[in-house]
């Protein structure tokens, strides 16, 4: 699920860094809680 979530926000990021360059911002907040989210998945996993 983690997983999952990560990914769908991480596409997001990267069609906000290729298309919309008005929600910089927001991008950088998905970019982080997908990082945090597979951390986190890794951090469970071990």
């Amino acid at each position: 699920m983690l997983i999952t979530i990560g990914i769908i926000l991480l596409i997001l990021w990267l069609l906000g860094i290729i298309g919309v360059y008005t929600l910089g911002w927001y991008i950088h907040i998905l970019l982080v809680v997908a990082i945090i989210l597979f951390i986190i998945k890794l951090v469970k996993k071990a």
